[in-house]
């Protein structure tokens, strides 16, 4: 797996394309869409599910998903929004508002594509679809904006600070929706209780840390060239903190998002040790994930060409305009506005994962799964060369 997705992930950067899209397809290549066809026994012996080395090759891909949404958790940083408040609130409410409308209409007007009726699942599936749509990736964003040069610049904050909204809203009511399925690896509990403990849990992550910050401050100045004890403090927290999650009721990748958001200031001004750990994430955990991904579904069986059509246009259409609407009244030019919305309308791997965790939990079949990672890309693609081309040859804003 490590090295289908390593080589895939080069290729595509031969064709400056992300890594992650490599490794997706290289999943692809080596799950039952290509190999499990050409050489099914050969599969089946490789990804037993039945086996000591299945339970092993979950572990690590459970890793993965902690570890890459912690280092995108690194990547939200608060204080960006004070910046040019009311465009944020704006951009951000407006861009998570139609997407949301429009992801709950595709499932309410056209239930036959989604293979539904209304029931219970019936919205929380409609919930589900709406929150997809709305979220942002915001590490491909960030990525993006900083090779267009655009990541300083008035543009790009309002960009990155209506992303870093649309995540924490949308990780949030991703949680509330996993709380309402009866799972039973997770107690049962009510909502409103399993609210409350998110809340609190969230209020512990920023107590503490203060008192890492303390603690990071103290070894550095002891250990001026040490890294691997932040590191180890860091991975220590991110299982503590997937373990707590998991035992109130809500999936562990939350803790692990909402610890790298608590500890960005923290690693901010530790960058070896950033770049350590991220390298680290994206060079080991999360390649084999993404492979993973690729190996959950059968792309070829289960591409349903009008579900993939509804979702990649109720997704686009609804965050382009939405974002772009709430920055025209912002006060920013059409294309302006336009280029707003193609860069929150990039999904990435942020949506892959959540796709990955909504089928795992039975949320969602292996069509609604492939239309959704299939959206990802294709909303990841267009993102950068649009706004290339809408803001070509504009005045830059200054501010």
């Amino acid at each position: 797996m490590l090295l289908v997705a390593l080589s895939f992930g080069h290729l595509m950067r031969r064709f400056k394309q992300p890594a992650v899209f490599g490794e997706l397809i290289g999943g692809i290549v080596l799950g039952p869409t290509v190999f499990g066809l050409i050489a099914p026994g050969l599969y089946a012996r490789l990804f037993s599910v039945s086996d000591t080395a299945s339970i092993a090759r979950e572990a690590v891909i459970h890793l993965g998903m902690l570890f890459f949404l912690f280092v995108a958790g690194l990547e939200v940083n608060l204080t960006h929004l004070s910046h040019r408040r009311r465009s944020v609130a704006l951009v951000s409410s407006l861009g998570i508002l139609f997407p949301f409308a429009l992801g709950i209409g595709s499932v309410k007007f056209f239930p036959h594509l989604w293979h539904q009726r209304e029931t219970g699942s019936f919205w929380l599936l409609a919930l589900f679809i709406g929150m997809a749509f709305s979220i942002s990736a915001l590490p491909v964003i960030a990525r993006i904006l900083l090779d267009l040069d655009l990541i300083k610049k008035d543009l790009g904050q309002i960009i990155i600070s209506s992303a870093t909204i649309n995540d924490l809203i949308g990780w949030t009511l991703f949680v509330v929706i996993l709380s309402n399925l009866n799972t039973t690896d997770r107690p049962e509990r009510n909502l409103f209780v399993t609210v409350i403990l998110a809340v609190i849990f969230i209020a512990l992550v920023f107590i503490i840390r203060r008192w890492v910050g303390r603690k990071v401050i103290s070894l550095r100045s002891k250990f001026p060239k040490e890294t691997g004890r932040l590191l180890g403090i860091t991975a220590l927290l991110i299982l503590i903190a997937a373990a707590v999650c998991e035992a109130i009721g809500i999936h562990g990748f939350f803790g692990a998002f909402i610890i790298g958001v608590a500890m960005e200031r923290i690693f901010k001004r530790e960058s070896l040790a950033k770049e350590n750990i991220s390298h680290f994430a994206t060079s080991f955990f999360a390649p084999i994930y993404f492979v993973s991904i690729g190996l959950k579904a059968n792309f070829a069986v289960n591409f349903d060409i009008s579900l993939v059509i509804l979702v990649l246009i109720a997704a686009c259409a609804g965050k382009i305009f939405g974002a772009g609407i709430g920055a025209l009244f912002s006060g920013f030019s059409f294309k302006e506005s336009l280029a707003i919305g193609f860069g929150l309308n990039a999904r990435g791997a942020i949506e892959m994962i959540l796709a990955s965790i909504a089928l795992e939990c039975n949320l969602i079949d292996e069509r609604i799964f492939v239309a959704l990672v299939v959206m990802a890309m294709v909303t990841s693609l267009l993102s950068g060369p649009m706004m290339n081309r809408l803001l070509t040859a504009m005045p830059a804003r200054k501010k």
